[in-house]
């Protein structure tokens, strides 16, 4: 009887106009956020992580992308937005997938551009308490979302 019922239902749906299709794909499919996080790193090493009002722990620089925004311009945006600092993205985006909140967050390894100084990287937006330059063998404690990145970067340096 399932398969039956299965079986109609998709002639039904081979019927539709090509619109009515996309749709219902929409509608039945779940839906999730995109974010571009970067790990900013200094020639001495250093990495760039900033504290949010809202939370306790430590991340890096990044946020949801914009609709119909490339992936590496939200990065670079929403790090000049952060913290007031340009940078040059340094390695293909490695892509950590959280089913619960459903998000995609998008991540590169970056450096400052050119030209731009490392030192005069602030809070540059009232989600921003505080932003530092850590030496990676003593990070505070990290935000879930920092670690799983930190954990994706890793498995593609192997």
């Amino acid at each position: 009887m399932r398969d039956q019922t299965h079986l109609r239902l998709l002639r039904t749906y081979r019927r539709l106009p090509t619109w009515a299709r996309r749709r219902v794909v929409r509608t039945v499919s779940p839906s999730y956020t995109v974010g571009a996080m970067c790990f900013i790193e200094r020639e001495d090493g250093r990495l760039l992580l900033v504290r949010h009002t809202y939370r306790r722990r430590w991340g890096v620089p990044g946020g949801l992308v914009k609709k119909g925004e490339e992936v590496a311009d939200g990065a670079r945006r929403e790090v000049f937005e952060e913290v007031g600092l340009d940078v040059e993205l340094a390695s293909e985006p490695r892509v950590v997938v959280e089913p619960d909140p459903q998000r995609v967050d998008v991540i590169f390894r970056a450096r400052p551009a050119a030209g731009a100084d490392p030192d005069a990287a602030a809070p540059g937006s009232p989600e921003i308490v505080e932003a530092r330059w850590f030496d990676p063998n003593g990070l505070p404690e990290l935000q879930h979302e920092t670690s799983a990145a930190f954990v994706a970067l890793a498995r593609a340096d192997r």
